[in-house]
């Protein structure tokens, strides 16, 4: 949908949009890059943000093609050479030049680029591109492949990193090392790399396989690339030439680091720590896998932990957020994920002194900020360790929360804690999106949280009130002694699930009778209920084992994507339930970790064996080796964030060939059941709703209309979609670029998509 915006001085934006259904029409004449008629659309600006002086009112010109958009001139935006006049119902008013940004300017990127690992700085993953549409979809080649063998220390086949374009040139992070590179976007010709030293602190990172992407400011008319590494280090490179930025934090004591363009991370947590080796593990660990994300001057710094479900001990070092100067590297201000003062907002929320000794909470995935209004907004993991918390009581601040941060002083601007004394590893997978919509006819800010779950939150991004009611609703209770789970957890009224969350006979497979009757029989022999069922002793004497079902939402390989042209949130997800037991924690080392306690060699954190840890799973399996749910077993679910309103679901893909010829379903129509693993990648642009069909699906790229679902195209990619997406315009030609893997022959790699030139 092209946009206009136009600025009164009352602070309001009017955008004038080709949809037919808003409140008000506007009749223009036919002119260069304006359509026929048109709908106004008030948008309240933040004055003191957008600048408008004494103006009557102003506008910019739509364009009515893509090609129209590469020819603009790069000044003020008019309707002709001449300008327009509107005339209004309630008098006349003269549409000036004026300096508003483009929405994409707004959220951080320049026209055509793609500046955040996310796409923009709100995380919508969205590009106005539209060069790409319904028509020429299927006509799409593979330009080039740029592989990522030879980053060592052996090839990586699973690459987590999605490229930013900035400036006609593409950045990626590859291998274990995390080496840095820039590529030509026309050719996939690497043009330069940096690969950090070895440390000790490298060689025992265990998210070294997890870069994300790159963080990226103009510092001074100079781009700078930033990238943390599996070792805690912050290095602001050259974006042309790779080299370290002078005057650029401080120098660190291991040979071969340059003397200037990195800090190190570790020495602003207040832990001790070695240079080369890092933090003792005994205390604690801590490692990053997300970009930092360049707010307003400022480097914010996430970070990740070991896997909660692979640790035992229970001490740990919290996740804390760290805050640098994008030009000096000045360390400004530390965000504590667990407060560690009585004057902290959530201290009493930690008993038994557990914020004293015990950590995580960390930010592993990506960030968001509005930059108008100064806020960072950071998604959190569970605390140290998954599945049992009886010695951290209390609902454990800020631990599965999305929290708000002032990105000049650090403050706390609002927080939600999604999972109260969290232990299920429903930690916080994807980046909070940011999106302006109507919401009973009011203009709201929104900020929406995904989750494993399948919820949806939505909140007032500028003070955090939820959009539509979230309640807190009674959960069941554990049984594992010295557990004291919270007694409710917060359910979103609206919008609702992407599955149900539980699961009843009207939901379990019904492709036959036979196969429902089995499930039938099946779903009798657990005790089933939603996410929060508890975890059992592995030695209790319940008649039946425990079930959770509600999982099967977002994870940090299929996020979610926003239009913000029309509000509607894309997500992709499966439906699943699960089992879990912990067992007592003594002498467990050797199966958790693979190491004996006295062996000194057990890669893990902390000295004290919780008193209960992980115990396995349940045996749950459907019918015959198929689902218990009903179809569709995947699919993509559009929601329109103006009202909270699920649009359409569409099913992932189609019935696996191993589905087609399981006995039980032969001459069964399989049509639209989509298949069981087939969590998409998307991407949505300024034409189409783009996917691919999951990691363990076909190596195709599906195009859907974004209002409907229905399928427009598709092309064949090199390898399987594994992770991410991105395009760009480079040169008047648009690209697509899918992060493609293939287990054993073909490593972590970019497939970068174009038109027939």
């Amino acid at each position: 949908m092209a946009t206009a915006a136009v600025a009164f001085d009352d602070g309001f934006r009017a955008t004038l949009s080709s949809s037919t259904n808003r409140r008000r029409r506007l009749r223009l004449p036919p002119n260069r890059g304006w359509p026929g008629v048109y709908t106004v659309e008030r948008r309240r600006l933040l004055a003191r943000k957008r600048g408008v002086q004494s103006l009557r009112c102003g506008a910019f010109p739509l364009w009515r093609n893509e090609k129209m958009r590469r020819n603009r001139t790069s000044g003020w935006r008019t309707a002709g050479s001449l300008g327009l006049l509107l005339a209004f119902v309630a008098g006349v008013a003269v549409l000036t030049p004026v300096a508003a940004q483009e929405p994409e300017e707004a959220r951080g990127n320049p026209y055509g680029e793609w500046r955040f690992q996310s796409g923009d700085a709100w995380g919508t993953r969205y590009s106005p591109l539209d060069q790409i549409d319904a028509e020429n979809f299927e006509d799409l080649e593979v330009a080039w492949v740029w592989r990522g063998d030879n980053f060592g220390p052996h090839p990586l086949y699973l690459s987590r990193s999605t490229p930013s374009y900035i400036d006609g040139i593409l950045y990626t992070v590859a291998g274990y090392r995390r080496t840095v590179a820039a590529i030509d976007p026309a050719t996939g010709e690497t043009l330069w790399t940096y690969r950090e030293p070895n440390t000790r602190r490298w060689e025992e990172s265990m998210r070294a396989s997890y870069g994300k992407g790159v963080g990226y400011a103009e510092i001074d008319g100079r781009g700078v690339i930033y990238i943390i590494t599996p070792a805690f280090f912050l290095h602001a490179l050259d974006a042309k030439t790779g080299e370290h930025l002078e005057g650029f934090g401080k120098p660190v004591p291991i040979d071969g680091f340059p003397d200037t363009g990195v800090v190190d991370l570790l020495a602003d947590l207040g832990h001790e720590y070695d240079p080369y080796e890092g933090i003792p593990m005994d205390v604690g660990y801590i490692t990053n896998s997300s970009p930092p994300i360049v707010v307003n001057g400022t480097v914010v710094v996430g970070n990740s932990h070991e896997q909660g479900y692979a640790q035992s001990r229970i001490e740990n070092v919290p996740g804390d957020i760290l805050a640098y100067d994008a030009k000096t590297g000045e360390h400004k201000w530390k965000f504590n994920v667990i407060p560690q003062s009585e004057s902290e907002f959530g201290f009493d929320t930690w008993q038994n002194d557990a914020w004293d000794w015990t950590g995580d909470v960390s930010s592993w995935a990506p960030l968001s900020a509005d930059m108008e209004r100064g806020i960072v907004y950071i998604p959190t993991n569970s605390p140290t360790i998954d599945y049992y918390g009886g010695f951290r009581p209390g609902n454990n601040l800020f631990g599965t929360s999305t929290i708000a941060i002032d990105v000049e002083t650090g403050d706390r601007v609002w927080h939600f804690q999604t999972v109260h004394h969290p232990i299920w590893n429903y930690d916080l997978p994807n980046v909070p999106i940011l999106v302006d919509v109507t919401v009973d006819g009011q203009e709201v800010p929104m900020a929406i949280q995904t989750t494993k779950q399948g919820m949806t939150f939505a909140f007032n991004r500028e003070t955090g009130e939820p959009v539509w009611p979230i309640e807190e609703r009674e959960v069941p209770a554990s049984i594992v002694p010295g557990e004291q789970l919270a007694p409710t957890q917060p359910f979103p009224t609206w919008p609702a699930p992407l599955n149900p969350l539980g699961l009843t006979e009207d939901d379990l497979i019904d492709l036959t009778p036979e196969l429902k009757q089995e499930a039938i029989e099946i779903l009798s022999r657990f005790n089933v209920g939603g996410p929060y069922m508890p975890p059992l002793p592995n030695n209790h004497n319940e008649p039946r084992p425990w079930i959770a079902c509600g999982a099967g939402g977002l994870n940090i390989t299929h996020p979610a994507t926003l239009d913000p042209e029309t509000g509607y949130l894309y997500q992709s997800n499966g439906q699943g339930c699960s089992g879990r037991t912990v067992q007592p924690g003594t002498n467990t080392d050797a199966e958790v970790h693979g190491c004996t306690s006295d062996s000194g060699e057990c890669t893990t954190t902390g000295t004290t064996i919780s008193d209960w840890v992980q115990g396995g799973g349940v045996g749950w399996a459907g019918p015959q080796g198929l689902p218990m749910y009903k179809p569709p077993f995947s699919k993509i679910t559009a929601i329109d964030m103006n009202t909270g309103e699920h649009v359409f679901a569409v099913p992932v893909g189609e019935a696996s060939e191993q589905m087609r010829r399981h006995p039980a379903l032969q001459g069964v129509d399989l049509s639209g059941t989509g298949t069981p693993r087939g969590r998409a990648i998307l991407m949505t642009t300024g034409t189409l709703l783009l996917a691919t069909e999951g990691a363990q699906g076909p190596p195709v790229l599906n195009a859907h209309d974004k209002r409907t679902g229905e399928k427009l195209g598709s092309v064949e990619l090199p390898a399987t979609g594994q992770y991410g997406m991105m395009t760009y315009m480079h040169e008047g030609q648009q690209y697509i670029i899918v992060q493609v893997a293939a287990g054993g022959t073909m490593p972590g790699s970019l497939a970068a998509l174009r038109l027939p030139q």
